[in-house]
């Protein structure tokens, strides 16, 4: 396998030197806010998800899978690979969406983009979606209230939400008021090797509730 490719979890993912992404980068610019690699905390959600897995798709109701913040979009595309996902991938940052479509294309997988803020998410928005993920998503202080807030009218519309972040003091402070005020799972989470990745998850689920 090419320096410039990795795999994880089933998944084909291009590094920021590969051919196509430089092509990318040309064509369509760097994305504005930080959707400009692969991050790791994709690794600590992908790995989760393997162990709690969302209920199986099914013919008759595929499962409805929103990735907010998604960047490249791998979290997403691998709901969409080994779930059988229905997948919708949103962010601020519509600059994002060519680097995601194209992963999604090397993977076999589809996916309908969203240009959206967190805030402006409602919950009859999210009553069309069964799981709600994020990775590597709250980074700035002014994240964490909408994020918190967010992930409340996800429970209100009985969504399953998961997030993952290498430890930030922001991400800390937003699971902890869900912990606290929505009884979310908040906890660290180490990937084993060959990925030697580590983090922690926030995960809602309205079927532990």
């Amino acid at each position: 396998m090419p320096s410039t490719e990795k795999e994880a979890y089933g998944l084909k993912i291009l590094t920021n030197n590969h051919p196509d992404i430089r092509r990318l980068r040309r064509q369509t610019g760097t994305p504005n806010i930080h959707g400009n690699k692969f991050w790791k905390s994709t690794l600590v959600l992908m790995d989760y998800l393997c162990e709690f897995p969302p209920p199986k798709a099914g013919k008759d109701k595929p499962l409805r899978v929103l990735e907010i913040g998604c960047g490249w979009g791998l979290a997403g595309i691998y709901c969409a690979k080994e779930f059988g996902a229905e997948l919708t991938s949103l962010d601020a940052d519509d600059s994002v969406f060519p680097y995601l479509e194209h992963h999604a294309a090397l993977n076999g997988v589809k996916v309908t983009t969203w240009k959206c803020r967190y805030e402006k998410i409602r919950k009859v928005d999210l009553e069309n979606f069964d799981v709600m993920i994020g990775a590597d998503i709250c980074f700035w202080d002014e994240m964490v209230a909408p994020l918190y807030n967010l992930t409340r009218r996800a429970a209100q519309a009985g969504v399953r939400v998961v997030m993952t972040d290498p430890g930030r003091p922001t991400f800390s402070a937003m699971a902890s008021q869900c912990e606290a005020k929505l009884a979310a799972l908040h906890e660290a989470w180490s990937v084993p090797p060959p990925y030697n990745t580590s983090g922690f998850v926030m995960d809602y689920d309205p079927m532990g509730q």
